[in-house]
């Protein structure tokens, strides 16, 4: 078979298969996107169709945690497959070439042509990138995904890694995380002041405005801190991911929801001038790719988090309920940490002004029959 017939046949069928309508593929492709096309160097010549193509792509993730890691993964098997292996991309875990959350100066620098990371780690070269990853009390998965897809979020976050020279596609989400491991019970807002607690990012910040002492440490050093009593709590994904670290061991109050974050959306950043080189066939096949590790990151975080859940229940782990009382106060505080920001910010606001339009309208709606149906049949572990 042909390339262009197997290449036509796959994109035929993932679409009889529905994986764009569950990932929600953008309604304009990245090659006739108006910020690639204005950001495209002028010079940049495409490859031949059919010319050996070696990508490096760089993650913000370790290999152990297989699911995250796992979906680049998925990307550039899928690449290679509907390519005959002329489309290359080499996967590499964080450290290996740079550290994980310098990927985004590797792709701008041009060091690498590709990463796989999560937006909200570079905040502080842009806060409104936030919204292309998770905020608190923001959307799920689905609702992120269409806001991106559908509702022109992604214009706007592609107009924000514009500065960088940078072009980004939706690759997977972990879903609704937990609310994190402490070691003993906080039952009312007062609970929070002087807990000691690793969280970064935004919810780290509101947890900050509670009173409570926030810490930001790596992965490998969480464990050590919450046994020795240096934290009293920590968060991080959810059952899956959390039960590869070990907390359960030191730590057996699992709270939620995780409403720092209510999904995590992760993206693929590829440098606009590698993406300017790529055949159109390329980049078809590319955004092809995306969506189905995007699709695959989430399936397999659906079907491994219940599981591991019961596991970690069988360890002795008792599931706790975030108070409405501390809800209500964690959301205020997030309301106005939002609005300050979009005071000292036009382009802030303008990404937070919509996207705070797309979260009324599908709270709405997903407050009807979803909510109905989830109150009734869903029913937590016990």
């Amino acid at each position: 078979m042909r390339r262009r017939e197997f290449v036509h046949d796959a994109m035929a069928a993932m679409t009889a298969m529905g994986a764009a309508a569950a990932l929600g593929c953008s309604k304009k492709t990245a090659a006739e996107s108006t910020t690639t096309a204005a950001a495209t160097p002028a010079s940049a010549a495409p490859a031949a169709i059919g010319q050996n193509v070696s990508w490096r792509l760089v993650s913000s993730f370790p290999r152990s945690l297989d699911t995250i890691f796992g979906a680049a993964e998925v990307l550039s098997e899928r690449v290679a497959a509907l390519t005959d292996n002329k489309f290359k991309i080499s996967v590499h875990a964080a450290g290996e070439i740079v550290p994980g959350l310098e990927v985004l100066d590797a792709v701008q620098q041009g060091s690498v042509e590709l990463a796989h990371t999560a937006s909200y780690y570079f905040t502080g070269k842009n806060p409104a990138l936030a919204f292309d990853t998770a905020v608190p009390f923001g959307l799920n998965a689905r609702q992120h995904l269409a806001w991106l897809n559908e509702g022109g979020g992604l214009d706007l976050i592609r107009g924000l890694y514009a500065d960088f020279k940078v072009l980004s596609f939706p690759c997977g989400n972990t879903g609704a995380q937990m609310g994190g491991w402490f070691r003993k019970e906080v039952k009312t807002p007062d609970d929070l002041k002087g807990l000691r607690m690793r969280i970064p990012g935004l919810g780290g910040q509101v947890m900050s405005r509670l009173g409570t002492t926030v810490q930001v440490l790596p992965a490998g050093d969480i464990y050590p801190a919450l046994e020795r009593g240096a934290i009293d709590a920590t968060e991080w994904v959810g059952p899956y991911d959390d039960e590869k670290l070990g907390f359960f061991k030191v730590a057996k109050l699992y709270y939620y929801p995780g409403w720092w974050e209510p999904c995590a959306g992760l993206s693929l950043l590829v440098g606009q001038a590698a993406w300017a080189k790529l055949p159109k066939e390329y980049q078809q096949i590319f955004e092809i790719a995306a969506s189905h590790a995007g699709v695959v990151m989430q399936n397999r975080y659906d079907q491994r988090n219940p599981q591991a859940l019961g596991r970690l229940l069988a360890h002795g782990v008792k599931l706790q309920r975030y108070s409405d009382d501390i809800l209500r106060v964690a959301r205020t505080a997030s309301d106005e940490l939002y609005a300050e920001q979009a005071a000292k910010e036009a382009g802030y606001k303008k990404i937070f002004e919509h996207w705070d339009k797309a979260r009324k309208e599908m709270f709405s709606w997903f407050g009807t029959t979803e909510q109905a149906y989830g109150d009734f049949s869903f029913k937590p572990p016990v």
